[in-house]
This record gives C-alpha cells, sequence and structure tokens, in this order.
C-alpha cells in the first residue's frame, strides 16, 4: 500500500502529515485522521494503513507542525507513571499553543490538501479524530459543514467545557453525522458532560451515535500506551468501518 510523507501549506507554515492509500489507481473518499495528544508515531501509521486499506485516501497531519516536522517531542515508552508525567509537561505548552483559531485554519489547509490529491474521489470527506484530535475533528467539521459528511470521535478529549468556545456549542454549525466511542472510565467526558453533548446535539438535530466501551479508559485505542484495550480497539473498527462505508461510500 503506498503511504508517503507530504506538506501542506497552511496560513501559519508547512505542516508535515502521513498519506496512505490502496493501490488500485482509482479515486477514494478522503478521511482526514487527527492524531492524539501523543501526535504522529507508528501508531498512528498503522491505523492510517489499516484504515486505506478498507478504500479510503488517509491524511494523518502533524498538528504540531508549528514546531517542526514529526516527531515534535521523542516519545518514550509511556507504560510509566513518571514517563507520562515527564513526558505531558514537556507537550503542554505545544498544546496551549494551539489555539482555536488555529486549530479552524489548519484544518481548512487540511481539507483543501486531502480533497485536492488526485488519489481523492470528489464528494464528501470524513473526519476521525483520537482523544484532543476529536475534539480538531468537531471544530473541522462545524468550519466544513458542506464538506464534511461524517466524523468519528474515539475515548474524545473535553467536548463540553464552560468556555464560549466549547465544542458542544458548534452543535447547530454541523452537518456531518457523527459518532462517538467511548471509555467507560473517562475523566475528560464524564456522564454530565456526555448528557450535555447529547443535549446539544439533540437542540441542533444532529444526527450522532454514542456507545460507551465497557472495561476501558481514556486512549483505549493506542496500542502504544499503557490505556490500551485490544477489545476497545477491535469494537472501535467495528464501529468506525460501517459507518464510514455508509456515510461516503455508498454516496
Amino acid at each position: 500500500m503506498p503511504t508517503r510523507t507530504v506538506e501542506i501549506s497552511s496560513p501559519d507554515g508547512t505542516a508535515d502529515a502521513f498519506a496512505a492509500f490502496p493501490d488500485d489507481g482509482e479515486r477514494h473518499p478522503g478521511v482526514l485522521l487527527y492524531v492524539d495528544a501523543i501526535g504522529l508515531r507508528p501508531v498512528i501509521y498503522e491505523m492510517a494503513q489499516k484504515l486505506a486499506g478498507e478504500g479510503y485516501y488517509v491524511l494523518a497531519p502533524n498538528i504540531f507542525y508549528r514546531h517542526g516536522p514529526a516527531p515534535v517531542i521523542d516519545v518514550p515508552d509511556l507504560s510509566t507513571a513518571e514517563a507520562r508525567e515527564t513526558f505531558f509537561a514537556r507537550l503542554m505548552p505545544l498544546l496551549d499553543e494551539l489555539t482555536v483559531q488555529r486549530a479552524v485554519r489548519d484544518a481548512g489547509a487540511y481539507l483543501d490538501f486531502l480533497t485536492a490529491q488526485p488519489e481523492v474521489r470528489p464528494g464528501p470527506v470524513g473526519v476521525v479524530g483520537y482523544c484532543m484530535g476529536a475534539v480538531l475533528a468537531v471544530r473541522a467539521a462545524a468550519a466544513r459543514p458542506g464538506q464534511v459528511a461524517a466524523t468519528a470521535c474515539f475515548h474524545p478529549g473535553p467536548l463540553v467545557t464552560d468556555t464560549p468556545d466549547s465544542p458542544h456549542l458548534l452543535a447547530p454549525r454541523l452537518n456531518a453525522e457523527l459518532v462517538f466511542g467511548l471509555a467507560e472510565h473517562d475523566d475528560s467526558m464524564p456522564p454530565k458532560a456526555v448528557a450535555e453533548l447529547s443535549k446539544a446535539l439533540d437542540a441542533a438535530s444532529v444526527r450522532y451515535a454514542c456507545e460507551v466501551y465497557p472495561d476501558t479508559v481514556h486512549g483505549f485505542t493506542m496500542a502504544d500506551t499503557a490505556a490500551f484495550s485490544s477489545s476497545g480497539l477491535q469494537r472501535h473498527w467495528e464501529h468506525l468501518l460501517p459507518f464510514l462505508a455508509r456515510t461516503l461510500t455508498t454516496r
């Protein structure tokens, strides 16, 4: 399966990204894949390739490109609490600098690049996000409602906050259908936040589905972390692939 590192021009510089797509000479639906906070790394490449093997052109950008090409911060073994604390202390300044305004500008650049690729079929695209990438995915769908038809969010970061730019307040601007794969134990999206998100989506008549994956914690899809759940990852594929097939490949 072809893979390549590509460069995306954005208002704030040049973003590197990983692209994977079928090697059949055909055009396929495009999928923008937003990484978790840890960033672009081998486990993300593997997930992108698996998704591409199902018939999609998958683009996974380095969301921290303003600080250099991936890996911006070398990822250590994150199996211990001490290692995770040290790593995320280094990562937090990068997260803080990825403001809502920057994220929305980036989304436009990523989607423009994705839809311009010769291997990508004209028409609606999908956006998939993990952890903080799920927050970015919702913002992208709200920024481009005429372009994004499907948005999938797994163990999302906080989608409900008490700030004026909380992602759940974007519900009236969404045209995509959404699915949420939630961890059973997750401080980022506790039951109260899930209920508030559902209330906002219902009020805006957004098409969506939420599923809680038993015996999982935040980050359950990521095989290189202590949060990994093999059953959770498998359920995620069982949830994601039919969703994309229905919303993208049948159009």
